[in-house]
Protein backbone atom coordinates (compact mmCIF):
# COMPACT_ATOMS: atom_id res chain seq x y z
CA UNK A 1 0.00 0.00 0.00
CA UNK A 2 1.21 3.58 -1.12
CA UNK A 3 0.52 5.34 2.04
CA UNK A 4 1.89 8.56 0.47
CA UNK A 5 -0.62 9.01 -2.21
CA UNK A 6 -2.88 9.72 0.27
CA UNK A 7 -1.21 13.49 0.71
CA UNK A 8 -2.47 14.14 -3.24
CA UNK A 9 -5.97 13.56 -2.33
CA UNK A 10 -8.03 17.12 -2.76
CA UNK A 11 -11.74 17.40 -1.33
CA UNK A 12 -14.76 18.17 -3.67
CA UNK A 13 -14.72 21.67 -5.25
CA UNK A 14 -17.71 22.77 -3.04
CA UNK A 15 -16.11 22.54 0.08
CA UNK A 16 -14.24 25.53 1.67
CA UNK A 17 -10.33 24.92 2.11
CA UNK A 18 -8.41 27.21 4.56
CA UNK A 19 -4.59 26.69 4.52
CA UNK A 20 -2.77 27.87 7.35
CA UNK A 21 0.95 27.79 8.67
CA UNK A 22 1.53 27.13 12.53
CA UNK A 23 3.71 28.68 14.89
CA UNK A 24 3.86 28.98 18.66
CA UNK A 25 5.56 31.49 20.65
CA UNK A 26 6.21 30.85 24.30
CA UNK A 27 4.33 27.98 24.00
CA UNK A 28 1.76 29.91 22.90
CA UNK A 29 -0.27 28.69 19.64
CA UNK A 30 -0.76 31.13 16.74
CA UNK A 31 -2.59 29.75 13.64
CA UNK A 32 -1.89 32.12 10.79
CA UNK A 33 -4.57 31.59 8.27
CA UNK A 34 -2.70 32.49 4.93
CA UNK A 35 -5.64 31.12 2.06
CA UNK A 36 -8.70 30.57 1.93
CA UNK A 37 -10.38 33.33 4.59
CA UNK A 38 -12.50 35.92 2.63
CA UNK A 39 -10.82 39.11 3.23
CA UNK A 40 -12.27 41.30 5.44
CA UNK A 41 -13.29 44.69 4.03
CA UNK A 42 -12.24 47.85 5.18
CA UNK A 43 -10.01 51.19 5.15
CA UNK A 44 -8.48 50.02 8.30
CA UNK A 45 -7.45 47.26 10.62
CA UNK A 46 -10.07 48.04 13.05
CA UNK A 47 -12.81 48.17 10.49
CA UNK A 48 -11.83 44.47 8.85
CA UNK A 49 -11.98 43.69 12.68
CA UNK A 50 -15.37 44.66 12.73
CA UNK A 51 -15.74 43.34 9.16
CA UNK A 52 -14.75 40.12 10.00
CA UNK A 53 -16.95 40.11 12.90
CA UNK A 54 -20.27 41.01 11.51
CA UNK A 55 -19.52 38.44 8.14
CA UNK A 56 -17.12 35.59 8.44
CA UNK A 57 -17.32 35.04 12.57
CA UNK A 58 -18.80 30.89 11.90
CA UNK A 59 -15.31 30.73 10.09
CA UNK A 60 -13.39 32.00 12.89
CA UNK A 61 -15.00 29.20 15.28
CA UNK A 62 -14.69 26.92 12.74
CA UNK A 63 -10.73 27.38 12.88
CA UNK A 64 -10.26 28.11 16.63
CA UNK A 65 -12.79 25.91 18.24
CA UNK A 66 -13.00 22.24 18.50
CA UNK A 67 -12.62 19.61 16.18
CA UNK A 68 -9.92 21.75 14.33
CA UNK A 69 -8.60 23.75 17.50
CA UNK A 70 -9.47 23.83 20.93
CA UNK A 71 -10.84 26.10 23.56
CA UNK A 72 -6.81 27.39 23.88
CA UNK A 73 -6.21 27.97 19.99
CA UNK A 74 -5.41 31.62 18.92
CA UNK A 75 -5.36 32.83 15.20
CA UNK A 76 -4.35 35.56 13.15
CA UNK A 77 -5.74 36.37 9.78
CA UNK A 78 -3.29 38.59 7.27
CA UNK A 79 -4.65 41.08 5.64
CA UNK A 80 -2.86 43.98 3.60
CA UNK A 81 -1.15 46.77 5.36
CA UNK A 82 -3.13 49.84 5.53
CA UNK A 83 -0.28 52.17 6.79
CA UNK A 84 2.50 53.33 4.59
CA UNK A 85 5.35 51.41 4.80
CA UNK A 86 3.75 48.58 6.69
CA UNK A 87 4.16 45.38 5.33
CA UNK A 88 0.97 43.74 6.09
CA UNK A 89 -2.15 43.84 8.47
CA UNK A 90 -3.20 41.21 11.14
CA UNK A 91 -6.59 40.33 12.79
CA UNK A 92 -5.80 38.05 15.75
CA UNK A 93 -8.69 35.99 16.95
CA UNK A 94 -9.13 33.38 19.60
CA UNK A 95 -11.81 31.22 21.01
CA UNK A 96 -14.20 34.74 22.00
CA UNK A 97 -13.75 37.25 19.20
CA UNK A 98 -10.84 39.32 18.06
CA UNK A 99 -8.00 41.15 20.30
CA UNK A 100 -6.99 44.40 19.43
CA UNK A 101 -3.46 43.45 19.70
CA UNK A 102 -1.14 40.45 20.65
CA UNK A 103 2.54 40.23 21.62
CA UNK A 104 3.32 36.56 21.41
CA UNK A 105 1.06 36.82 17.84
CA UNK A 106 3.53 39.57 16.62
CA UNK A 107 6.69 37.46 17.48
CA UNK A 108 5.12 34.19 15.31
CA UNK A 109 3.79 35.77 12.92
CA UNK A 110 7.29 37.90 12.37
CA UNK A 111 8.96 34.21 12.41
CA UNK A 112 6.13 32.79 9.72
CA UNK A 113 6.36 35.63 7.60
CA UNK A 114 10.08 35.94 7.31
CA UNK A 115 10.91 32.36 7.06
CA UNK A 116 8.04 31.56 4.65
CA UNK A 117 8.98 34.51 2.34
CA UNK A 118 5.97 37.14 2.90
CA UNK A 119 8.57 39.67 3.65
CA UNK A 120 12.37 39.25 2.59
CA UNK A 121 15.02 38.80 5.34
CA UNK A 122 18.21 40.17 6.03
CA UNK A 123 21.26 38.97 7.95
CA UNK A 124 21.73 40.19 10.82
CA UNK A 125 18.29 42.04 11.31
CA UNK A 126 15.14 42.23 9.49
CA UNK A 127 12.50 44.66 10.54
CA UNK A 128 8.59 43.89 9.80
CA UNK A 129 6.24 46.33 10.21
CA UNK A 130 2.95 45.02 11.23
CA UNK A 131 -0.97 46.82 11.05
CA UNK A 132 -2.55 45.88 14.09
CA UNK A 133 -6.29 47.07 15.55
CA UNK A 134 -4.24 48.85 18.24
CA UNK A 135 -1.60 50.59 15.90
CA UNK A 136 1.12 49.94 13.98
CA UNK A 137 3.72 47.67 15.50
CA UNK A 138 7.46 47.15 14.93
CA UNK A 139 9.27 44.02 14.86
CA UNK A 140 13.14 43.78 14.77
CA UNK A 141 14.35 39.71 13.94
CA UNK A 142 17.09 38.37 14.46
CA UNK A 143 18.59 36.55 11.42
CA UNK A 144 21.18 34.13 11.05
CA UNK A 145 21.87 31.32 8.28
CA UNK A 146 18.47 32.37 6.78
CA UNK A 147 16.96 31.47 9.80
CA UNK A 148 14.81 33.51 12.25
CA UNK A 149 16.04 33.28 16.03
CA UNK A 150 14.28 35.90 18.94
CA UNK A 151 12.17 38.91 17.39
CA UNK A 152 11.43 41.73 19.63
CA UNK A 153 8.63 43.90 18.75
CA UNK A 154 8.34 47.75 20.03
CA UNK A 155 4.61 48.03 21.00
CA UNK A 156 2.35 50.70 20.54
CA UNK A 157 2.24 53.40 23.39
CA UNK A 158 1.54 51.23 26.95
CA UNK A 159 0.31 53.04 29.96
CA UNK A 160 -1.69 53.09 33.42
CA UNK A 161 -5.02 53.71 34.40
CA UNK A 162 -4.86 53.41 37.87
CA UNK A 163 -2.48 51.42 40.25
CA UNK A 164 -3.86 50.24 43.77
CA UNK A 165 -7.43 50.00 42.61
CA UNK A 166 -9.70 47.74 44.45
CA UNK A 167 -12.78 45.63 43.48
CA UNK A 168 -15.51 43.33 45.64
CA UNK A 169 -15.51 39.99 43.86
CA UNK A 170 -18.04 37.38 44.51
CA UNK A 171 -16.11 34.22 46.66
CA UNK A 172 -12.80 36.57 46.92
CA UNK A 173 -13.74 39.50 48.96
CA UNK A 174 -11.96 42.94 48.33
CA UNK A 175 -9.16 42.32 45.40
CA UNK A 176 -6.46 44.93 44.84
CA UNK A 177 -5.41 45.83 41.10
CA UNK A 178 -3.51 47.73 38.63
CA UNK A 179 -5.06 48.53 35.34
CA UNK A 180 -2.80 49.43 32.33
CA UNK A 181 -3.14 49.24 28.99
CA UNK A 182 -0.19 47.27 26.44
CA UNK A 183 -2.12 47.39 23.24
CA UNK A 184 -5.09 45.44 25.31
CA UNK A 185 -6.34 46.38 29.08
CA UNK A 186 -5.13 43.87 31.50
CA UNK A 187 -5.95 43.75 35.77
CA UNK A 188 -2.68 42.71 37.54
CA UNK A 189 -3.66 41.42 40.42
CA UNK A 190 -0.84 39.98 43.10
CA UNK A 191 -1.02 35.75 43.07
CA UNK A 192 -1.18 35.24 46.49
CA UNK A 193 -3.48 38.01 47.44
CA UNK A 194 -5.95 35.60 46.11
CA UNK A 195 -4.54 32.58 47.09
CA UNK A 196 -2.58 31.68 43.99
CA UNK A 197 1.28 31.05 43.16
CA UNK A 198 0.71 31.09 39.59
CA UNK A 199 1.60 26.97 39.16
CA UNK A 200 0.63 24.71 36.82
CA UNK A 201 -1.12 22.67 39.06
CA UNK A 202 -3.69 25.26 39.78
CA UNK A 203 -5.01 25.69 36.44
CA UNK A 204 -8.85 25.54 37.06
CA UNK A 205 -8.14 28.01 39.77
CA UNK A 206 -6.79 30.22 37.50
CA UNK A 207 -9.21 30.50 35.24
CA UNK A 208 -12.31 30.54 37.71
CA UNK A 209 -10.56 33.73 39.60
CA UNK A 210 -8.99 34.78 36.40
CA UNK A 211 -12.47 35.45 34.91
CA UNK A 212 -14.51 36.31 38.11
CA UNK A 213 -11.70 39.16 39.15
CA UNK A 214 -12.41 39.65 35.25
CA UNK A 215 -16.03 40.75 35.59
CA UNK A 216 -16.12 42.33 38.70
CA UNK A 217 -13.76 45.18 37.63
CA UNK A 218 -15.72 45.12 34.17
CA UNK A 219 -18.87 45.90 36.19
CA UNK A 220 -17.37 48.10 38.65
CA UNK A 221 -16.10 50.92 36.13
CA UNK A 222 -15.84 51.74 32.58
CA UNK A 223 -12.61 51.05 30.94
CA UNK A 224 -12.75 53.44 27.85
CA UNK A 225 -9.55 53.76 25.40
CA UNK A 226 -8.40 57.51 24.67
CA UNK A 227 -8.64 57.46 21.05
CA UNK A 228 -11.21 54.39 19.46
CA UNK A 229 -14.03 53.13 21.56
CA UNK A 230 -13.50 49.61 19.97
CA UNK A 231 -10.85 49.31 22.16
CA UNK A 232 -12.47 50.22 25.31
CA UNK A 233 -12.86 46.99 26.99
CA UNK A 234 -10.89 45.13 29.69
CA UNK A 235 -8.92 41.84 27.68
CA UNK A 236 -8.08 39.73 30.92
CA UNK A 237 -6.67 39.15 34.14
CA UNK A 238 -3.18 38.73 34.75
CA UNK A 239 -2.10 37.28 38.11
CA UNK A 240 1.95 38.25 39.30
CA UNK A 241 3.98 36.12 41.07
CA UNK A 242 7.48 35.40 42.21
CA UNK A 243 9.49 33.20 39.16
CA UNK A 244 10.14 29.53 39.32
CA UNK A 245 13.10 29.19 36.96
CA UNK A 246 16.60 31.13 37.67
CA UNK A 247 17.19 33.86 36.11
CA UNK A 248 13.88 35.20 35.74
CA UNK A 249 12.52 38.57 36.94
CA UNK A 250 8.72 37.27 37.60
CA UNK A 251 6.06 35.39 36.83
CA UNK A 252 3.12 36.68 34.58
CA UNK A 253 -0.36 34.19 33.92
CA UNK A 254 -2.80 35.73 31.57
CA UNK A 255 -6.71 34.42 31.92
CA UNK A 256 -8.29 36.01 28.96
CA UNK A 257 -11.29 35.99 26.83
CA UNK A 258 -14.18 33.21 27.18
CA UNK A 259 -11.21 31.50 29.80
CA UNK A 260 -8.13 31.13 27.79
CA UNK A 261 -4.90 30.67 30.01
CA UNK A 262 -1.86 32.08 27.78
CA UNK A 263 0.97 29.87 27.55
CA UNK A 264 3.09 32.47 27.10
CA UNK A 265 4.40 35.03 29.03
CA UNK A 266 1.77 37.55 27.00
CA UNK A 267 3.53 40.19 24.88
CA UNK A 268 0.88 42.64 25.76
CA UNK A 269 0.75 41.85 29.33
CA UNK A 270 4.01 42.58 29.51
CA UNK A 271 3.84 45.69 27.54
CA UNK A 272 1.61 46.88 30.29
CA UNK A 273 3.71 45.54 33.44
CA UNK A 274 6.83 48.03 31.43
CA UNK A 275 4.24 50.80 32.02
CA UNK A 276 3.19 49.93 35.90
CA UNK A 277 6.88 49.39 36.90
CA UNK A 278 8.19 52.74 34.89
CA UNK A 279 5.73 54.51 36.50
CA UNK A 280 6.50 53.47 39.90
CA UNK A 281 9.86 53.98 39.37
CA UNK A 282 10.34 49.96 39.65
CA UNK A 283 12.82 50.26 36.24
CA UNK A 284 14.50 52.90 34.49
CA UNK A 285 14.89 53.37 30.19
CA UNK A 286 16.38 50.17 29.19
CA UNK A 287 16.35 48.20 32.10
CA UNK A 288 15.45 44.33 31.57
CA UNK A 289 12.95 42.76 32.86
CA UNK A 290 12.35 38.40 31.94
CA UNK A 291 9.22 37.71 32.61
CA UNK A 292 8.52 33.64 32.46
CA UNK A 293 4.97 31.71 31.65
CA UNK A 294 3.25 29.04 33.72
CA UNK A 295 4.58 26.61 31.26
CA UNK A 296 8.40 28.36 31.87
CA UNK A 297 8.91 29.86 28.50
CA UNK A 298 10.28 33.88 29.10
CA UNK A 299 9.62 37.31 27.32
CA UNK A 300 12.25 39.86 27.96
CA UNK A 301 10.39 43.25 28.55
CA UNK A 302 12.13 46.96 28.54
CA UNK A 303 11.21 50.43 28.13
CA UNK A 304 12.70 52.30 25.42
CA UNK A 305 11.16 55.62 25.49
CA UNK A 306 8.46 57.74 26.95
CA UNK A 307 5.82 59.38 25.09
CA UNK A 308 1.85 60.51 25.39
CA UNK A 309 -1.30 59.14 24.39
CA UNK A 310 -4.56 60.42 24.47
CA UNK A 311 -3.32 63.16 27.10
CA UNK A 312 -1.62 60.03 29.33
CA UNK A 313 1.37 59.63 30.10
CA UNK A 314 2.87 56.05 28.17
CA UNK A 315 5.85 54.26 27.58
CA UNK A 316 6.96 52.63 24.53
CA UNK A 317 7.78 48.99 25.28
CA UNK A 318 9.53 45.98 23.39
CA UNK A 319 9.10 42.71 24.22
CA UNK A 320 11.79 39.82 22.82
CA UNK A 321 10.78 36.15 22.46
CA UNK A 322 11.79 32.98 20.31
CA UNK A 323 8.95 31.17 17.74
CA UNK A 324 9.13 28.15 16.12
CA UNK A 325 6.70 27.02 13.36
CA UNK A 326 4.94 24.24 14.53
CA UNK A 327 2.31 22.86 10.90
CA UNK A 328 0.99 23.54 7.58
CA UNK A 329 -2.45 22.74 7.68
CA UNK A 330 -5.13 22.50 5.11
CA UNK A 331 -8.44 22.90 6.76
CA UNK A 332 -11.41 21.23 4.52
CA UNK A 333 -15.24 22.15 5.63
CA UNK A 334 -17.58 19.54 4.72
CA UNK A 335 -21.14 20.91 3.83
CA UNK A 336 -22.89 18.05 5.58
CA UNK A 337 -20.98 18.31 8.68
CA UNK A 338 -23.16 19.40 11.81
CA UNK A 339 -20.38 20.91 13.54
CA UNK A 340 -18.46 22.18 10.33
CA UNK A 341 -18.95 25.62 12.63
CA UNK A 342 -17.33 24.28 15.80
CA UNK A 343 -18.18 23.97 19.28
CA UNK A 344 -16.21 24.46 23.09
CA UNK A 345 -17.41 21.76 25.46
CA UNK A 346 -17.56 23.72 27.87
Amino acid sequence: MRFEELAAWTPPRDWVTVTSIDAHAGGEPLRVIVAGFPPPEGDTILARRRYAKEHHDRLRTTLMWEPRGHREMYGCILTPAVTPGADFGVLFTHNEGYSTMCGHGIIAVTKVALEAGLVAGREPESLVRIDTPAGLVTARARISGGRVGSVAFRNVPSFVVGLNQAVEVPGLGTVGYDLAFGGAFYAYVQAESVGLSCASGEYPALIERGMAIKEAVMASRPIPHPLEPDLGFLYGTIFIAPPVGPGADSRNVCVFANGEVDRSPTGTGVSGRMAIHYERGEVGIGDPMIIESIVGSRFTGRVVETTSFGGRAAVIPEVEGDAYITGIHRFVLDPDDPLRDGFLPY
